[in-house]
Order: C-alpha cells, then sequence, then structure tokens
C-alpha cells in the first residue's frame, strides 16, 4: 500500500493527487495545501487542453452541441468536476450557462402524455407512457452534479433538481425506454441522477432530492450492484470490467464511487461489488483499465480530446486505481 501511494502522489497528474490526498488520505478539499493544488489542476494541460476549443464568449465549441461526445461542454462541465478544477470560478460561469440551457429548453422539458405506443419518429420533450417519463435522466443528472460540484448552482439546479424527482420511476430510478412494456430503472439512466441528488441534497438539505438519492440506491443495493434479480446472475459482463471515464455508462467501480459520495458504502450489499473490485489489484498495488469507452480520433465517434491512462491489463491505470482506493479507503478495506 505504501508503494502504491506513493507512486500516485509522486504522479505528474496534479488531479490523481488530489484524488488521493482528498479520497483516500481524508485531507479536507479546502484545505489552504488543497486549494492550491486545485489551481494546479486548472493550470493542468489537460484541462488547457480540455478547455481549449472557446468561442470569445467563453463557451466551448461547437457551442450549440454541448453533448457531442465525448468533448462537447456537458462532458468537460462533468468531466472538470470530477477530477477537481477548483470550485467557484467564475471563467466557467458561460460554460455551465451552456450545459444548463441545453437541459432545461422549454421545448426538450415539456410532458407529453401518451396512451398507446411512441411512434417510431423522435418525439420532442418528455414523453409520458404507462404513467413513466421516459427520459435519458443522466443528462439532467450530470448538469445537476457539476453545477453543484464546481460550486456554481443557481435557481436552474432547484429546477433540474425537481424534474429529476418528478420523473423518478416508482421502483427509483429513471429510464428512457421506449417500450410500454418497460417497468424497471435503467442502470446506465439512474446512477448519475442519484450521484447529482445526493450532492445535491448534502449542498442544500433538501429533503424530497435526500427521500429520492434512498429510493434511488435501491436500484443498486438490492442487485448487489451488478447481479439480476431474477436468478442472480451477472447483468452485463462489462459491469465488471473497470473503466476511466464512465462517461454514462456502468461499471462496479463507477457505482462503488457513487455509493460513498452518497453515504450507502457500508450498505453490506456492496461487499461483493467491493470483493470483485479488491479482486482485480495487480501485484505491484494498482488497479488497470480493462476497457475503454473513448477514442483519441477525431471524427471516429465518441472522441475526447484527452486520454484517461489508457488500457493495458498488466499495468496500472493510475485514474482507476485513485478511485478505487479511495473506495476502499471508504469502505474500511484498507487503512492507509
Amino acid at each position: 500500500m505504501d508503494s502504491i501511494l506513493q507512486s500516485l502522489l509522486a504522479s505528474p497528474e496534479p488531479s490523481i493527487r488530489f484524488k488521493v490526498r482528498t479520497g483516500v488520505l481524508g485531507e479536507p478539499d479546502d484545505s489552504p495545501a488543497i486549494l492550491v493544488l486545485r489551481q494546479e489542476i486548472k493550470a493542468s494541460a489537460r484541462v488547457r487542453t480540455l478547455l481549449a476549443e472557446r468561442d470569445p464568449l467563453g463557451r466551448i465549441e461547437p457551442v450549440h452541441r454541448p453533448y457531442n461526445k465525448w468533448y462537447g461542454a456537458h462532458w468537460v462541465f462533468a468531466a472538470l468536476a470530477d477530477i477537481g478544477y477548483p470550485a467557484g470560478d467564475p471563467e466557467l460561469v458561460p460554460v455551465r450557462d451552456q450545459v444548463l440551457d441545453c437541459w432545461l429548453q422549454p421545448e426538450g422539458i415539456e410532458e407529453h402524455i401518451y396512451d398507446k405506443p411512441l411512434p417510431a419518429r423522435r418525439v420532442k420533450g418528455v414523453p409520458i407512457l404507462q404513467g413513466r417519463a421516459r427520459r435519458c435522466a443522466s443528462q439532467q443528472g450530470n448538469a445537476l452534479y457539476a453545477a453543484v460540484a464546481l460550486g456554481l448552482a443557481d435557481a436552474r439546479c432547484e429546477q433540474l433538481a425537481a424534474l429529476l424527482t418528478r420523473w423518478q420511476w416508482h421502483d427509483g430510478g429513471w429510464n428512457c425506454d421506449r417500450k410500454p412494456e418497460a417497468s424497471n430503472s435503467s442502470f446506465w439512466e439512474t446512477l448519475i441522477p442519484l450521484r447529482a441528488l445526493a450532492i445535491y441534497a448534502r449542498a442544500t438539505r433538501d429533503r424530497r432530492a435526500a427521500e429520492a438519492t434512498a429510493c434511488a440506491a435501491e436500484i443498486f443495493l438490492k442487485r448487489g450492484l451488478f447481479r439480476r434479480l431474477s436468478d442472480g446472475q451477472v447483468m452485463n459482463p462489462e459491469f465488471l470490467r473497470l473503466h476511466y471515464p464512465c462517461y454514462w455508462r456502468y461499471d462496479i467501480l463507477f457505482a462503488l464511487k457513487v455509493m460513498r459520495e452518497a453515504g450507502f458504502i457500508h450498505d453490506p450489499r456492496c461487499a461483493e461489488a467491493l470483493d470483485v473490485l479488491e479482486s482485480k489489484q495487480l501485484p505491484e498495488g494498482g488497479w488497470p483499465a480493462e476497457g475503454r469507452f473513448y477514442s483519441l480520433t477525431h471524427g471516429a465517434g465518441s472522441y475526447d480530446r484527452v486520454a484517461w491512462g489508457g488500457v493495458n491489463q498488466p499495468r496500472m491505470n493510475e485514474w482507476v486505481s485513485a478511485d478505487a482506493l479511495s473506495v476502499l479507503a471508504a469502505a474500511g478495506r484498507i487503512n492507509p
């Protein structure tokens, strides 16, 4: 443990050092030393690259397509929140506005009730079918999470939280499945809203958001984070592979990370997922990235402007390792 911690604390990436010092060693993220480190994150080559394509008003290009995967404003805003970018930076206000305005467009959140299967063509707004909102809630969820985490929340965040709780399904999560028979929430569409409502509830003490967080957590906890309810089998083999970042996708490390943030990491139903994570530790102490969801080739789809440590199963990925250690430390599995 000492050697892997020393390796990560010597990383040239200030965000890795931030994740280890705050998430593993327990330094307050607003201590004087950590505030200095967060300014180093802001000045880092990674952040400069993520924010390189900005228009004269400070918005990320392409301005009117903030959801472009994975280099649009939506994804950059969420990435900055996850890697420790300093809170309350006015330079990010144009990016925040770009993202929040996108997901709060009146035509995009207007609800339409259907009493028969949805048409084949794309429908505007939020279809309500069988009493359930069919919405990709990870979009509003990521926007809310990033705005709060980056210290840039405003009145629109209250609206985002209210929409998420309004669209929450009776089983506790969210889903954009257009099939009338779809009655279970989606892991992909539920984890990020859970993360968002948890940080919002903590920041505002909003009781409704806290209750929605607890209901959403049950979607994962009652399935041990990766098993089907019907037969106990693994839901999706990709859920057990480690990635960074996950964007809107899912794996057990991302789930455990959110459980830690939301206060559920000590629930005994996290134990098996924690066991799986521990089993993937490399002999030298780190963890690998076992897959990736991004491409470094522009125009190839799922393009990210920066690399996140690469995929090499025999070798440590610093981003995966820093998150794994923070989860295991919070769960009491290690005592750094």
